[in-house]
C-alpha cells in the first residue's frame, strides 16, 4: 500500500504564507432586486425576484415587493439579469497543471490555490479532486482554508484513490500521483479494508476506485478487491466513486453497490441490462465527456482563452486537439445522443464533473460550461443541467449550505446577463460571481493572470 511521501507534505506547505487572507462576506444587509432567479433545484424561476444577503448567508427570497429589506440595507438592482447558485464540480484533478508544464513540481498549496480561483472566476463555489491529490496535503489545505488563511476560491474538497500496483490513473496523471504517492495500491481484500479503515480514521468521507485496464495495458482491480472496499466503505458511511468506462466494468460496479459511476460508455449503446441496474440502483452519475471532445481553445473564444498564457494556447491550437475531426467523431456523438438521455431516464442522478487537470487543453473553469453545453447538445434539457451542476452535487457531497438560492443557505451565487434556461451557453455570460455573500474580485484575479502569463 502506499503511503505519502514526506514530498506531499512540503510542497503542501511551502507557499502557505504568500497566499493573502479569505476575504468574508460582509456583515451589513443586501437586498438584490429585479433579477430572474433560478433556484437550483426543481422549482419554477422567480420573476423580478430579490433576496436579501447578510453575513455572507441569504436571509430572505421572494418576488420584488415580497421581500422585506432591513433597515439600513444596501440595494443592488439587477434588473435584466438573471441569478443562480453557484455551480459545484465533483470531479476534477487538483494540483498538477501548470499550462506551461505539468507534473509534481507543480504540486503546492499555491498551485491548488490557483487552480480553486480559476473555478471560482467562471462561478464554482465548490471543487472535489477525485483520488490523485495526496492526503495529508489535502487536509492541511481544507484546514487551512476554513481558518480563512488564502485568498477568496472555490472550496476545496477531494477524497484519496485506490488501484492495483502500476494501475488506477491514465498514462498523464500517473506520471504525477506516482511521485507524490497520491494512490493508495491495494492487490487484495485485506490490503482494501485496511486501507478503508485508514481513511475512515481520517474522517474522509468518500474514496475513489478505478477499474479499468487501458486496454489491456494496466492491472486491473479485481471483483474481489472493489467488493471489499465499497463493503468497507461503506460500513464507515463512505460513498464509493468508481472510474468505470467499459460498458462490462460499468454493470459491475453498479452491481456491486458503487455510489458514483464515473465516465460515460462512448462506444456502444446501452443495453438493457445496465439499464435495468441503473433503475435499481440509481447512483449519483459524473459524464466527464468533455476531456474527449474537441478543445474549445481552438475556437479563439475571448470566454476560454483570457485565462491562458499565451504560449499554451499557441501549443493548443498546434497541436492534434485543433486537428482534422476524428473519423469516429460522428460515432461518438450519435452514441452519446443516444447514451446520455437513457442514463438520466433511467434513474443515474447526473452531476457536474469534468475531468479538468489533466491536460491544459481542457482547463480548470471553463470546462464546467463545456460539461454543460455537451449535456444539452445530447439531449439533457438546460433546466435539468443546471440542477446536475448546482443542488445535486450538492446533496453528493453532503453539503446542506449551498447549492440552491434559499433561505440559511450561503451566499453563493452567479449574476448572469442572460437567460441559461433559453440557452445553455449563457452560463457563460457572467456579470458577477459571490462566494458567501462576497463579490469575486474577477478583474483582479484575470489581471493577475494576465501579468503571470506575459512572463511565461
Amino acid at each position: 500500500m502506499r503511503r505519502l511521501s514526506l514530498l506531499a507534505c512540503l510542497v503542501a506547505a511551502s507557499t502557505v504564507s504568500v497566499v493573502h487572507s479569505q476575504t468574508r462576506g460582509a456583515a451589513g444587509a443586501v437586498i438584490y432586486q429585479g433579477a430572474r432567479l433560478i433556484i437550483g433545484d426543481s422549482s419554477a424561476p422567480i420573476e423580478n425576484g430579490a433576496f436579501v444577503v447578510a453575513n455572507g448567508r441569504i436571509t430572505a427570497i421572494g418576488r420584488s415587493g415580497a421581500v422585506n429589506a432591513p433597515a439600513g440595507a444596501t440595494r443592488v438592482d439587477l434588473s435584466g439579469k438573471t441569478v443562480m447558485p453557484a455551480m459545484i464540480n465533483a470531479h476534477v484533478h487538483i494540483g498538477y497543471e501548470g499550462y506551461t508544464s505539468w507534473g509534481a513540481e507543480n504540486y503546492t498549496a499555491q498551485n491548488v490555490l490557483d487552480h480553486l480561483q480559476r473555478e471560482a472566476f467562471y462561478g464554482v463555489a465548490v471543487t472535489q479532486s477525485v483520488g490523485s491529490s495526496p492526503t495529508e496535503a489535502s487536509i492541511q489545505f481544507q484546514r487551512d482554508q476554513e481558518a480563512g488563511k488564502f485568498a477568496p476560491a472555490s472550496r476545496f474538497m477531494f477524497m484519496p484513490g485506490m488501484a492495483p500496483p502500476n494501475g488506477g490513473p491514465d498514462a498523464i496523471l500517473l506520471k504525477g500521483t506516482s511521485v507524490l504517492k497520491a494512490v493508495y495500491e491495494v492487490s487484495t481484500p485485506d490490503e482494501a479494508r485496511a486501507a478503508v479503515k485508514t481513511m475512515a480514521a481520517r474522517q474522509l468521507k468518500s474514496v475513489k476506485i478505478w477499474v479499468d485496464d487501458r486496454r489491456g495495458t494496466y492491472p486491473k482491480m479485481t471483483p474481489e478487491v472493489y467488493n471489499a472496499i465499497i463493503a468497507e466503505a461503506h460500513a464507515h458511511q463512505m460513498l464509493v466513486h468508481a472510474h468505470a468506462i467499459a460498458m462490462a466494468d460499468q454493470k459491475a460496479v453498479v452491481r456491486a453497490g458503487a455510489d458514483v459511476l464515473v465516465h460515460t460508455v462512448q462506444n456502444e449503446k446501452l443495453d438493457d441490462e445496465l439499464l435495468a441496474l441503473l433503475r435499481e440502483k440509481k447512483p449519483y452519475w459524473t459524464t466527464v465527456i468533455g476531456l474527449g471532445d474537441r478543445s474549445e481553445v481552438c475556437d479563439s473564444d475571448p470566454f476560454v482563452d483570457q485565462t491562458y498564457p499565451a504560449k499554451t494556447v499557441a501549443e493548443i491550437r498546434a497541436s492534434t486537439a485543433c486537428g482534422a475531426v476524428s473519423p469516429n467523431a460522428a460515432n461518438r456523438e450519435a452514441i452519446l445522443a443516444a447514451n446520455l438521455p437513457q442514463y438520466v431516464a433511467a434513474g443515474a442522478r447526473l452531476v457536474l464533473g469534468t475531468d479538468a487537470g489533466i491536460t491544459a487543453r481542457h482547463a480548470f473553469g471553463w470546462a464546467d460550461h463545456h460539461e454543460l453545453s455537451r449535456w444539452v447538445k445530447s439531449g439533457i434539457p438546460p433546466a435539468e443541467a443546471l440542477i446536475a451542476a448546482t443542488s445535486r452535487p450538492a446533496a453528493l457531497l453532503g453539503l446542506k449550505d449551498t447549492g440552491t438560492l434559499a433561505s440559511g443557505k450561503r451566499a453563493d451565487f452567479i449574476v448572469l446577463n442572460a437567460n441559461p434556461l433559453e440557452n445553455i451557453r449563457n452560463t457563460r455570460e457572467i456579470a458577477a460571481v459571490y462566494l458567501a455573500g462576497a463579490k469575486l474580485d474577477r478583474d483582479a484575479l484575470l489581471a493577475r493572470w494576465k501579468r503571470s502569463n506575459s512572463t511565461q
